[in-house]
């Protein structure tokens, strides 16, 4: 069945030349990774590529070669629609015209319905990027050294620096291969992962002035008061959670992201053994069983409390087990 995938995938890029390459919405490393390591890659083999980001190409991610073109929304005709680690569809935004159904959904996300004509979906797949990466040569399409970068940076952050419970040799062979196609991994490492900007760590400190801990649950908040009084231009929590996530006793971790839309974006960690995924499909998300997320509609004490609630019941479950 996959290989069938494959060639189907390989036959409709090989038909198309004018190809829509999206991704979710609060894009993050691997998210951009997929997106431009595609699109390049497209871009290279002779197609006439949109690639599109609803929310842009956070800072972090812009040295990047292909980020200067990415559209947060087009309406063209093209002749085939590729949707990147997106767990579901709404989280293109306005990523996708309306009602237009993908022709190829690629991703990793467990919680992935399937949404599109096409679905390769990996959930044992470190990142999407991984996914990409290795099928790339399947599909007849080229990895230019700046296609590796792309990918190796989906690779490294979405790894947390191959550091996360699902690591795996395949992912290390395929950072190898990016490396020697011309990716500096040194340098991705360092810009991605370690480089933040003097905005993202004040708003940290007002993220973690909020820390709170109950049981094996830790929790911070960040509201739209906190974000503008530093300065901060993203929508996202600039990845206080992995911050939170490294705290010793801390079995969930949990960030609630204050939005302009009045919803609540909600991330959650959890130690390997621990799944969160399924709590946040109950809120209408959806993620890897460690790392997922939601946005909820609601005030910002209201969707705590609820969200709170739903994470204890996790660790009761983990506690009888």
């Amino acid at each position: 069945m996959i290989n069938g995938i494959h060639e189907e995938i390989r036959r409709r890029i090989q038909a198309a030349q004018n190809i829509l390459v999206t991704t979710h919405i609060r894009p993050d490393g691997d998210a951009i990774g997929s997106l431009l390591g595609l699109g390049l890659s497209l871009r290279a083999a002779g197609k006439t590529v949109y690639t599109v980001s609803a929310d842009g190409i956070p800072q972090n991610y812009r040295h990047l070669e292909g980020s200067q073109e990415v559209l947060q929304g087009v309406n063209v005709p093209v002749d085939l629609t590729v949707v990147v680690d997106c767990s579901e569809l709404d989280r293109t935004g306005t990523g996708l015209p309306r009602d237009v159904l993908p022709d190829i959904n690629i991703d990793h996300h467990v919680t992935n319905p399937e949404f599109a004509r096409l679905n390769l979906v990996d959930p044992v797949a470190v990142a999407t990027s991984e996914i990409i990466a290795d099928c790339l040569a399947v599909w007849g399409l080229p990895v230019t050294p700046a296609v590796a970068a792309a990918l190796l940076t989906g690779l490294i952050t979405d790894t947390l620096g191959f550091r996360t419970s699902n690591m795996t040799p395949k992912a290390l062979r395929l950072a190898a291969e990016l490396m020697e196609a011309g990716a500096a991994l040194p340098d991705l490492y360092m810009r991605s992962l370690v480089q933040r900007s003097f905005e993202a760590a004040r708003f940290w400190g007002i993220g973690l002035s909020t820390l709170q801990r109950e049981g094996g649950i830790v929790w911070a908040t960040m509201t739209i008061a906190g974000r503008r009084s530093v300065g901060y231009p993203g929508r996202d929590d600039a990845d206080l959670i992995n911050v939170l996530s490294a705290i010793e006793g801390a079995l969930i971790s949990i960030v609630f992201v204050e939005q302009p839309n009045g919803n609540i974006k909600v991330s959650w960690r959890s130690q390997p053994g621990i799944d969160v995924s399924s709590t946040a499909l109950q809120f209408g998300g959806g993620g890897h069983p460690n790392a997922s997320g939601a946005e909820i509609q609601g005030s910002l004490d209201e969707v705590t409390s609820k969200v709170l609630s739903e994470t204890k019941k996790v660790i009761q479950e983990e506690i009888t087990a």
